[in-house]
């Protein structure tokens, strides 16, 4: 599985970010490698609208199957949900402790958005 997480970092021990569209990067994980790839999300940072649906659908072009953030908008969780990817909600401080809640079965599947456009 390849599992995008937000981020300001380019390793496992950089902080997870709250933000999903206007997360400077991107950690997509695979878990059956333990490999990891950063991209970066430059182009939505300072976009006046529209951020998280490019998000989504940037990070559903990259091929994830899950994405773990701080917080997700209703426009990008339903791209992210039409493109099958599994969104999961976390509140933990660097992003190996997030892939890790994952792997443990701690984290669970978000079931919509959690805050409100332009958040």
């Amino acid at each position: 599985m390849r599992v995008a997480c937000t981020t300001s970092g380019d390793t496992l021990d950089a902080p997870l970010d709250t933000r999903f569209g206007r997360a400077p990067k991107f950690l997509v994980y695979d878990t059956e490698s333990g490999e990891f790839t950063v991209l970066d999300n430059a182009q939505n940072l300072q976009a006046a609208q529209g951020a998280g649906v490019q998000a989504a659908q940037f990070v559903a072009q990259a091929g994830a199957d899950a994405l773990i953030t701080g917080h997700c908008g209703p426009k990008a969780f339903r791209v992210l949900q039409a493109a099958g990817v599994v969104v999961y909600n976390a509140d933990l401080p660097t992003v190996g402790e997030a892939l890790e809640a994952l792997k443990l079965g701690r984290l669970h599947e978000a079931e919509g958005a959690d805050v409100e456009s332009h958040w």
